[in-house]
């Protein structure tokens, strides 16, 4: 998620990433080169004269990055917050130690009313204490404290800061929250969310990753709340009838953001790791009922990661706590995760089945990052997609072995074409890329570093071999905390390229090839895009090339993008899994006899999309429809993404690509079924606001007949495997939207008997989503749908009810549902997001989604945050199915008027750039369309 490129305030150097963990730095396990700036990237300012205090004086820092003068060892903290005032108070003690002499100290505050500050100092054997001026510089959200005696190299010295502040309104800093029991009564908390930049609206602090420092937290509470952060309680203390202080233990070193501390009314439920680590999930009392699932996926995870790793967990407990208002999805606070309740609550009787697949991967993520972001953690946020794309790849490690029943290797190559997507674009940035500002480091939460991290990741493990590569994996960690020691050492060594003593007897390349892994994946990291490979098949000579796909008018090739790609493919002939690593931009491959049809990119492992010259594509489309099973179904995937792609790129024709569709009449596996819905919702998405009525609802029509025979082969339960039932819902969902009128009727069906019960007729989880769509079509329908939606024991469907609220056809109940979004009461806003996109894609609503998001833009901004991946799920959701030149004028003209840090959000680029792909795709397109539907309806 970011704004801008960000290399125009210095030269660049080529380096190894560097890594903290404590004092010392290492290099990454990758050795993955990366752009940055000597002095830390950082851009001159004029000099400031904000001061708070008596006199001006000139801010004595010139830089957005701080200074390494200074360096915090330990804070002591102490907060009060008053869950009545919305306020709280708070004291800060940070112990520091000086680098470089200097007479200032400098580090971040955001919105904190400073109302003392002192440094303290030795001399001799006693300590004496001055206060200190105080200036400050919003711009970059950084306060001076001038000390009238200098600091000297080698000393210790502790700032002492006083100071209060609001709770925040938004959901980032120190920020209130607020649920309704079931009784109705309105109740209050107050939680964290730090990542990136937001622990210095809790307390003053040197707000980078890099400055590791050991925290010792102090929270005053009444006493019918509970405290909670990272480390466990140690002591309470009764500071008044009225008031208690909870003393937590000191903490690991561990970096700023990862600092959490809550609040509330929770209560918990508690199981032991086979380690011995006491895990505990908190929530809202009424509940407590729906924690069992995730407690228990908790451990088992946990259990797992310290095998895996072979690093003990070094924390005493993992917390797990549901917070009711939650922008993301989770945060990985060490020692205390925090979660949107619907990341974490799971309720057997009513939970769909994706929820339970989305909850034990979230968990997962979380409990990863545990060892990969809080052990080790990237020393700038130029390299976020270390911390995320391992993250979100050891997700998929970890469920698929503690969870086999998920599945989840199902759904990996679809998180790699969700960022295929955005990475395809000119907007697009390299995994590593030079961000410097608050919002530019928001922006870097993207596709780009979770998926395509992820992506990149799977691909060097399919390179290596899955035993290698894990050797690799836990070797880092492991030299960065050895015996699970969590005290800072010095971090030496190659990392994760250096070969160990011991080859891996089925590794599947040569020593000279595993020694170039680093060059490879440099390849990977420090461009942007993927490469577009075509095979060119002429007897038994394959002819290969590589270039950079990119979509755009002015796409042409790009000069200068070069890949290393592992190549794997089967053929007609033999499928065993044959490999060659292309480095160059043409390359040949000699068969040992002459096929019918060649297969490259086995699975999808490899983050690459392949084009199939003269007859290639046509054997391709004849085996799918002879024999579609000949290929895994990841592999029919692939194909259905692959040949959209190149029809975008104008590599083959649309009609192409239609006839490939038609095999599809005959799938039944969940992801070549997804993928092709994917690629053919939004060609007729486009139509809809173009009043193109007769080829919409011919195409429309098209799709419907195409999945005909799977939809009625769906039974109106919950029987199956989990991507059985993924897939029933999906399906019945999309039947009933298009008013297949077998799925109206039973989901009409439904509804009433469910109405007429007054919502205490149990309805199966994976049909709900369809019964509530069709049933809210009707205003008495969408009224009683929405008053079910208020109540507190329908909590775990609320997700499903949002959507059917939705796609409702009545404007007046679109605009109203948008507004209580915004507003917060009813609807929680941190829905917004979400309800803004579903009325996007709804027919009637998209005029008024596109006028809600400019008309309280300045709103959302202030309430999600500038470059936050929420905001730019906004932007880009609701304007990427427009596809006229006056919708591209109107996008265009709105962000032009807005300040200019909003209107260079990477996400508005992608907004635009999107909205010119779909005219010009269009204006190529839709005849062809309109001639191909004609020839085959």
């Amino acid at each position: 998620m970011s704004r801008e490129t960000l290399c125009r305030w210095g030269g660049t150097c080529l380096r190894r990433v560097r890594w903290s963990r404590g004092s010392g730095n290492r290099q990454s396990i990758l050795n993955v080169a990366v752009s940055v700036n000597n002095d830390h990237s950082s851009k001159n300012r004029e000099t400031a004269d904000v001061v708070s205090g008596n006199g001006s004086k000139p801010f004595p820092w010139d830089k957005m990055r701080l200074p390494k003068h200074v360096i915090p060892v330990h804070y002591d903290l102490l907060l009060h917050p008053n869950l009545t005032t919305l306020t709280f108070t708070g004291f800060a003690r940070i112990e520091i130690t000086v680098n470089q002499q200097t007479s200032s100290v400098i580090l971040h505050s955001k919105h904190l009313q400073i109302t003392r500050a002192a440094i303290q100092r030795r001399m001799g054997n006693s300590h004496t204490e001055e206060e200190v001026m105080v200036l400050e510089y919003p711009p970059f959200e950084q306060i001076a404290l001038l000390a009238a005696f200098p600091l000297h190299v080698g000393q210790n010295y502790t700032v002492s800061i006083e100071y209060s502040a609001n709770l925040s309104e938004s959901f980032h800093g120190f920020y209130k929250s607020t649920y309704r029991t079931q009784e109705g009564e309105v109740r209050v908390l107050a939680s964290t969310q730090f990542e990136p930049t937001a622990a210095r609206m809790a307390f003053p602090c040197f707000d980078e990753p890099s400055f590791k420092a050991r925290f010792s937290i102090k929270i005053r509470r009444e006493p019918k709340h509970l405290a909670l952060s990272n480390m466990p309680i140690v002591k309470s203390v009764s500071v008044a009838n009225w008031l208690v202080e909870d003393h937590f233990d000191v903490s690991v070193k561990m970096s700023t953001y990862l600092v959490a501390f809550i609040v509330s009314d929770f209560k918990s439920v508690s199981k032991m790791t086979t380690s011995g680590i006491k895990i505990s999930v908190y929530t809202v009392p009424d509940k407590i009922n729906q924690a069992d699932y995730a407690l228990d996926a908790a451990v088992k995870l946990l259990d797992f990661y310290e095998n895996y790793f072979s690093i003990p967990y070094p924390l005493p407990k993992q917390d797990l706590a549901a917070i009711p208002d939650f922008q993301s999805g989770a945060m990985e606070n060490w020692g205390l995760t925090t979660y949107r309740e619907s990341s974490l609550l799971y309720d057997p009787e009513k939970s769909s089945a994706s929820a339970k697949l989305w909850i034990t991967m979230i968990i997962a993520h979380e409990l990863a990052h545990q060892w990969f972001g809080n052990l080790v953690t990237m020393e700038w946020w130029n390299d976020l997609w270390l911390n995320e794309g391992f993250a979100k790849f050891m997700e998929y490690v970890s469920v698929s072995i503690t969870h086999p029943d998920l599945k989840v290797e199902d759904y990996f190559l679809g998180k790699c074409f969700d960022a295929m997507e955005v990475d395809a674009l000119n907007s697009s940035h390299p995994v590593s890329t030079p961000v410097e500002d608050p919002a530019q480091i928001q922006e870097m939460f993207d596709d780009v570093s979770y998926e395509k991290g992820a992506c990149i990741l799977n691909m060097l493990r399919d390179y290596l071999n899955a035993e290698f590569f894990k050797a690799g994996l836990v070797q880092y960690p492991a030299e960065t905390c050895p015996a699970g020691d969590t005290q800072e050492s010095q971090l030496q060594g190659d990392g994760f390229c250096t070969r160990n003593q011991q080859t891996s007897s089925s590794a599947h390349w040569t020593r000279r090839e595993i020694l170039d892994v680093t060059t490879m994946m440099n390849t990977w990291t420090l461009q942007k895009g993927f490469p577009l490979v075509t095979v060119t098949v002429k007897g038994k000579t394959v002819h290969l090339h590589q270039e950079h796909y990119m979509k755009g008018s002015d796409s042409s090739p790009s000069t200068g993008y070069l890949w290393h790609v592992p190549l794997t493919y089967i053929t007609s002939k033999s499928d065993t899994v044959q490999r060659f690593l292309l480095t160059t931009k043409t390359d040949v491959l000699i068969l040992p006899e002459e096929v019918e049809w060649i297969k490259f990119n086995l699975g999808m492992n490899g983050y690459y999309i392949v084009h199939y010259e003269d007859d290639g594509w046509d054997a391709l489309i004849s085996l799918l429809k002879e024999n579609h099973t000949a290929i895994s179904s990841n592999d029919r995937a692939s194909l259905i993404n692959n040949v959209f792609q190149l029809v975008s790129i104008g590599k083959l024709s649309i009609s192409k690509a239609l006839d490939l569709s038609l095999y599809l009449k005959h799938e039944s596996q969940i992801m070549p079924v997804f993928q092709g819905m994917n690629e053919l919702i939004p060609m007729y998405k486009l139509m809809e606001k173009r009043d193109m009525d007769d080829v919409e609802n011919q195409l429309k029509g098209y799709i419907v007949n195409l999945f005909k025979d799977l939809i009625d082969k769906q039974s109106w339960n919950d029987e199956g495997s989990v991507s059985e039932r993924m897939l029933r819902s999906s399906l019945l969902l999309f039947a009933c939207a298009r008013k297949y009128q077998p799925c109206v009727d039973k989901a009409e069906e439904y509804f009433m008997k469910w109405k007429e019960s007054n919502g205490t007729l149990r309805l199966p989880n994976d049909v709900k989503t369809a019964v509530y769509a069709v049933g809210a079509q009707t205003i008495e329908g969408w009224d009683f749908l929405f008053s079910k939606y208020r109540l507190p024991w329908f909590n775990t469907e609320r997700n499903e009810i949002e959507v059917a609220l939705s796609i409702s056809r009545n404007k007046d109940k679109l605009q109203w549902i948008m507004d209580q979004s915004l507003l917060g009461d009813v609807v929680k806003t941190q829905d917004l997001p979400y309800i803004i996109v579903f009325v996007a894609k709804n027919p009637s609503g998209y005029h008024l989604a596109w006028k809600f998001l400019k008309e309280n833009w300045n709103k959302l901004v202030q309430k999600f945050e500038l470059g936050s991946a929420s905001l730019a799920h906004m932007v880009i959701g609701v304007t990427n199915q427009y596809s006229t030149r006056e919708r591209l004028a109107e996008v265009k003209e709105f962000f032009n008027s807005v300040d200019e840090k909003s209107s260079q959000l990477r996400c508005v680029q992608q907004a635009v750039e999107t909205i010119e792909e779909n005219i010009r795709w269009m204006d190529i397109n839709f005849e062809k369309i309109k001639i191909w539907l004609q020839n085959n309806m």
